[in-house]
């Protein structure tokens, strides 16, 4: 069927040779020969059967085409597979870094609540430790006082103790006072 055609169509591009002047079937006319040797080409050209190769190297042409077409559309499944898989696992890491931020936050304000009460304690502790400290020092001043004004009593005392107190009585005071002790040792 390609043969016929193709032979039609030959003979179709040289109608215009038709219409050259003088006898169309002579070896001198150039359209005859011209047409005589293209017609010869064909005649080759089908005789090695040159459509065919043609037509059958096309038609492998073509096949490597669909087999290299299918191959690439399963490596575009392959890629839009592993880009899935790759997206899910970007997922999930992202979920997992987002509780480990919750987690980090959490204990963050743990941490920062214990660290409030720690500091809270603490400071009481050091307010308690300071008033124990100034009552200590209240108490030893109250003492300081106390005992320096005893003292001043007591030599006061002595003093006007010493200028209405005679010798005699004096004797008698020590006498009365040696006895005391000496009935509260043994």
């Amino acid at each position: 069927m390609r043969n016929i055609l193709a032979l039609v169509l030959t003979a179709g591009f040289a109608s215009p040779a038709l219409a050259a002047s003088g006898p169309f079937f002579s070896l001198k006319n150039t359209d005859f020969v011209v047409t005589i040797a293209f017609l010869v080409f064909i005649a080759v050209l089908f005789y090695f059967k040159v459509p065919s190769m043609i037509g059958g190297a096309l038609d492998k042409r073509s096949e490597g085409i669909k087999s290299d077409l299918e191959e690439a559309r399963k490596l575009r499944e392959e890629a839009q597979a592993l880009l899935a898989s790759y997206e899910r696992k970007q997922k999930e890491v992202q979920g997992q870094a987002n509780a480990i931020v919750a987690a980090a936050k959490d204990e963050a304000m743990r941490a920062a609540e214990q660290a409030k009460v720690d500091l809270e304690a603490s400071i009481a502790r050091r307010l308690a430790a300071a008033q124990d400290q100034i009552a200590s020092a209240e108490a030893a001043a109250i003492r300081d006082v106390r005992d320096r004004a005893i003292a001043v009593a007591v030599a006061a005392a002595g003093d006007v103790i010493a200028k209405q107190m005679t010798a005699a009585e004096a004797n008698k005071l020590i006498e009365a006072s040696i006895a005391d002790v000496g009935a509260k040792l043994h």
